[in-house]
């Protein structure tokens, strides 16, 4: 490990980051550093600048990607360097804003009826119906169901902050076949090592071989998920509130994409038009 790379590190631990987080920059600073062939401390305003848009052309990397970039040039020179004046000129572009994929209740059926094995299933089921991001999912351990109070306790989530989410009773009476046939200890969804949990990118895996055995015609993912959690919760009557404790949601302003995406609240929502006496109008002009 280079003195740089070390170095970057223990600032971001300082800051309390999260692993993830850590891990993503210090990639994003790495490629930087393999495209150039030479320590990101040699290069000036204007490499930065080139390796950016070639994300952009070349590459034709997504807006997310390429903020992850970025955001991990700020830390770096910025913090670790010390050289704010390196992305002075550089701005957060503006992401385009999309809607995100959702699953109806019957396409979901038909994803959880896809999945091999007994513990892809209950990880998979376990994301849906908790609303969690993968990261959560596969940190979770035994002692975070709490099958008294009918809860799961998600750790450290996004923000470095602890939650609380339901525990649905079939969830419950699946994880408790689940845990007989399998007997974790200590994590639920452990990997290949018993005493380390899953990865992600073996959640992310799991996900796909489950969408392509589906049949299904939309992009799933461990997100479309949670996606699909906080709709169906916004089309039964839960407050927007609610869901953003649940999904763990700093800002409101988050959680309220949802109200974008329900066909059910769409459909609700009574036209305009509707409102509109035509037939009185008809009977004036005869």
């Amino acid at each position: 490990m280079t003195p740089l790379r070390r170095r970057m590190i223990e600032d971001m631990r300082l800051r309390n980051f999260a692993p993830g987080t850590v891990d993503v920059y210090v990639n994003c600073v790495a490629r930087l550093a393999r495209h150039f062939g030479k320590s990101p401390e040699l290069l000036g305003p204007d490499d930065v600048r080139a390796y950016l848009l070639h994300l952009i052309g070349q590459r034709r990397s997504s807006w997310s990607y390429y903020n992850q970039h970025l955001q991990a040039f700020r830390f770096l020179y910025n913090v670790t360097l010390g050289r704010d004046w390196v992305l002075k000129h550089l701005v957060c572009p503006k992401r385009p804003k999309r809607l995100p994929v959702v699953l109806s209740g019957e396409e979901l059926v038909r994803f959880f009826a896809a999945i091999d094995g007994l513990k892809h299933r209950a990880l998979l089921m376990t994301a849906y119906a908790a609303g969690l991001r993968v990261s959560e999912v596969a940190a979770l351990r035994v002692e975070d169901i709490d099958s008294r109070r009918m809860v799961i306790r998600v750790r450290q989530g996004e923000g470095s902050k602890d939650r609380y989410v339901m525990l649905s009773p079939k969830l419950l009476g699946l994880l408790r076949a689940y845990w007989k046939a399998a007997r974790p200890r200590v994590w639920l969804f452990p990997g290949g090592y018993a005493d380390r949990p899953i990865t992600p990118s073996a959640v992310r895996k799991a996900c796909q071989r489950a969408r392509e055995a589906a049949g299904l015609g939309k992009l799933v993912t461990v997100h479309t998920l949670r996606h699909s959690f906080a709709t169906h919760l916004l089309e039964a009557g839960t407050d927007l509130r609610t869901i953003q404790v649940l999904l763990g949601h700093s800002s409101p302003r988050t959680t309220a994409v949802y109200t974008h995406v329900s066909p059910a609240a769409v459909r609700a929502t009574i036209s305009p038009l509707d409102r509109l006496d035509l037939e009185a109008a008809g009977r004036a002009r005869s």
